[in-house]
Formats: structure tokens, C-alpha cells, sequence
């Protein structure tokens, strides 16, 4: 796993997610190899039948010198057109979106794995955290339950 974006899982309600290839530069994929990206602030859009990448950020090769690119330039998604067409209908719901969840290497190849998401109101977020505290409490007394029967 090169990336993770942790904060999708509590900003957003993850809908439907899709595997995407991602088109790099060849000092891109030398930095992925490294864990040397940021996935946090960047966000997907459909322009003109094809899916880009925004703000993902790739830090610089050490050694790339001359070949290096911009390090927040967009990138061409690689998506099939069947899905496209289906991202392109659901996008145009009010408040959904596509953001990136994880960047990581299948077989050799660079992989971005996107999501159709909803923004959560703020009322969604303490609603997940009082059920997690709840979840929380009744682990800790089944435990405690369960000491005092042995």
C-alpha cells in the first residue's frame, strides 16, 4: 500500500468504489515505489469521457534531476468506458462525488482504487462516534462479564 486516505472513511458515506490504473511518468512511478505520495486532498472529475485525477500528490525522484514532473499535475485515470458512462450518470446526482481511497501496486502496475462517495453532515459524524462508544462499552462489560464466570 503506497497511500491511504484515512479521512474519506469519517468525512464521507462510501457508496460504490472502483479500481482505476493511473497513467505516470517513469520518476512517478520510482517515487510510488517509494511511499512518496499524498492522496488526502485530492479528488476525481469526468471531463469529456475520461476520468482524471486532481491534486495527488507525488513528491519528486531524488535522482529524476531533469525528468522530473510537476509534482500535483493531473493524471489520467484508466477506467472502462461501460463505467465511465455509469460514474458520469451517478456524478450528476446532486452531492455525490469521487474521491481516492488508496493508491498501491497490483502485479507491477499502479492502481488508484476511487470512490463514489456523499459528504457526511457533522450530526452523521458524533452519530458514528456514540455508536462506536456504545459498541466500545458492551465489549468491555461482556469482558468483564466473562472474568467473573471463570
Amino acid at each position: 500500500m503506497v497511500a491511504v486516505n484515512r479521512r474519506a472513511w469519517h468525512d464521507y458515506h462510501i457508496l460504490e468504489t472502483f479500481e482505476a490504473g493511473l497513467v505516470l511518468k517513469g520518476t512517478e512511478v520510482k517515487s510510488l515505489r517509494a511511499a512518496k505520495a499524498q492522496i488526502s486532498d485530492s479528488f476525481c472529475r469526468l471531463h469529456k469521457g475520461e476520468a482524471w485525477l486532481y491534486n495527488l500528490y507525488i513528491s519528486p525522484y531524488e535522482q529524476g534531476n531533469i525528468y522530473n514532473v510537476d509534482p500535483r499535475r493531473t493524471r489520467k485515470l484508466l477506467l472502462h468506458q461501460a463505467e465511465i458512462k455509469r460514474l458520469i450518470g451517478k456524478t450528476t446526482q446532486r452531492g455525490l462525488s469521487l474521491i481516492p481511497l488508496k493508491l498501491y501496486f497490483r502485479r507491477g502496475v499502479a492502481k488508484v482504487e476511487i470512490a463514489l462517495v456523499r459528504g457526511k453532515q457533522i450530526y452523521d459524524k458524533r452519530e458514528v462516534l456514540k455508536k462506536k462508544e456504545i459498541k466500545r462499552e458492551i465489549e468491555r462489560g461482556l469482558r468483564e462479564f466473562q472474568k467473573g464466570t471463570d
